[in-house]
């Protein structure tokens, strides 16, 4: 949920990452698949919201969340609902444009969601709400893409980050293994802004990787708090 990294594959495929720095202690449940509204979703939930920040549906789509908007923002005592809910509710719904152009955002807080749909075409949107309007638009899906949280890293941080990206491109390694090993490897060995950070409390707790092609479509999880590796794959989507 605060790093992300999209790289596009041949035949409308592609391999979306997630880096989630989160409080250690805050607890997460490994992916499963949950049925809800009818609709068959797999992801991993927040413990504490039962929310998510990353999933995939049989709607032929996957949908990722990032804390904050553009900058950095002063929390609110409260807020109407979570973010993971948000990310729950597009998963489920049919019209996905309707959803982006007129979900009721107020009272929650800025998020930037990712947003891939494959039911015809694969289309790639990006919503960001930053906490009193929404900025929507559709993404090139056959460019390479990164996004750091606004809420953990400043502009230097992000632009270091989007240096060592391209810098791993030149290596024309594309698979899911190397960009899994660019989320948990790269850097300049300042754990503060490196890929997988570590400031005490506040740690890169996991990596969730989604690799989509014409059969398949797999999630894998490290938890790298305990160091376990899990791994799903939803049969039902297609092109």
């Amino acid at each position: 949920m605060c790093t992300v990294t999209f790289i596009p594959k041949e035949n409308q495929s592609f391999i979306l990452t997630s880096n989630r720095d989160e409080a250690v202690s805050r607890k997460t449940v490994p992916p499963d698949f949950h049925k809800e509204n009818g609709v068959e979703m797999l992801y991993p939930k927040d413990a504490l919201a039962g929310g998510t920040w990353i999933g995939l549906s049989d709607r032929n789509r996957l949908v990722c969340l990032l804390n904050g908007a553009f900058t950095n923002h002063v929390r609110k005592p409260n807020y109407r609902m979570s973010r993971g809910r948000v990310v729950k509710d597009l998963l489920q719904t049919n019209d996905f444009l309707s959803f982006l152009t007129k979900y009721d955002l107020e009272s929650v807080e800025p998020f930037t969601i990712l947003m891939l749909d494959w039911n015809e075409d694969l289309v790639f949107h990006e919503l960001i709400w930053d906490g009193e309007k929404r900025h929507l638009r559709q993404l090139d899906t056959t460019r390479f893409h990164i996004w750091s949280s606004s809420t953990l890293y400043s502009e230097s941080m992000k632009m270091s980050r989007r240096e060592w990206f391209e810098n791993w491109k030149e290596n024309g390694d594309y698979s899911q293994d190397s960009i899994i090993d660019f989320h948990l490897n790269a850097g300049g060995g300042d754990k503060n802004v490196d890929l997988q950070i570590d400031r005490g409390s506040l740690k890169t707790v996991s990596v969730t990787s989604i690799c989509k092609n014409s059969d398949e479509t797999t999630m894998c999880y490290r938890d790298l708090v305990e160091n376990k590796l899990y791994k799903k794959t939803f049969e039902t989507i297609s092109l």
